[in-house]
């Protein structure tokens, strides 16, 4: 169960933020008002969330799951893979200050982005992407190792993060997309497979008893509303935009 999430308000600088998508520039009003959205859907949910304010230094800064990763036992505070987001950790570490007891840290030159990071149950999967490399995967495994955690470590070969393909949504029901479908780490799980043209809604979340998905992909949303979960849908087209999807939005936990 879940019972926060932190997200921070997207800035102004957000249009201007990296990007690797050919979408063209996001409209920012229109952005504001999806994450609006996405803030109502995490409280349909059940969850109380911490709404940060925006930082104009840190174009993709609303993108706060990279910051971190958080769970039952531990914070942990990463160390960002692009030069330009490192400095969105300082405020961050503050912040869980207020929620954890016991935080860790990912050292350079480990480098981290929480969106290859995905946990099921007691073990996490760590994807090797351009902003997370083998030492902070290696220093992820030893600091989770500490807790009672195992750890998976897994090379991307197309993906930007883990997640932006893999995402679990309980009961041994796993969501796969592109090279992670029929992939040899995720042969206990049932996978859901996700089509090639609805590859975008790889990305979801589940969220207490409900799960939340990217819309305008139905065939995605049918397969996950067959399993049994409420499905809430929320406009992304804007995040899409800047490689953005909706786990990378939040901090849940």
């Amino acid at each position: 169960m879940f019972n926060h999430a932190i997200v921070r308000k997207i800035g102004k600088s957000f249009v201007n933020g990296l990007t690797t998508s050919d979408l063209g520039n996001p409209n920012y009003e229109k952005a504001l008002v999806q994450h609006e959205a996405y803030v109502e859907a995490l409280k349909r949910c059940g969850v109380k969330v911490t709404v940060l304010e925006s930082d104009e230094r840190y174009p993709d800064s609303t993108f706060v799951e990279d910051t971190a990763v958080l769970t039952p036992k531990c914070a942990l505070v990463t160390n960002p893979g692009a030069e330009s987001r490192n400095g969105e950790i300082n405020e961050m570490k503050e912040v869980l200050k207020d929620f954890y007891d016991t935080i860790e840290y990912i050292q350079s030159p480990g480098m981290l982005d929480g969106g290859d990071v995905m946990q099921v149950e007691d073990h996490f999967y760590v994807g090797l992407s351009t902003r997370t490399n083998e030492a902070g995967a290696l220093q992820f495994k030893d600091i989770m190792g500490k807790y009672g955690y195992g750890t998976t470590i897994i090379p991307l070969k197309k993906f930007f993060h883990l997640k932006t393909g893999v995402n679990y949504l309980g009961d041994n029901n796993l969501l796969v997309a592109g090279e992670f479908i029929n992939h040899e780490a995720f042969s206990s799980f049932n996978q859901i497979i996700v089509k090639e043209e609805e590859e975008y809604s790889g990305n979801c979340v589940r969220m207490n008893d409900c799960v939340i998905v990217p819309k305008g992909f139905e065939g995605t949303k049918k397969k996950i509303e067959d399993l049994g979960y409420t499905v809430i849908e929320v406009e992304m087209t804007e995040f899409q935009k800047q490689d953005g999807g909706l786990s990378c939005l939040s901090l849940r936990f």
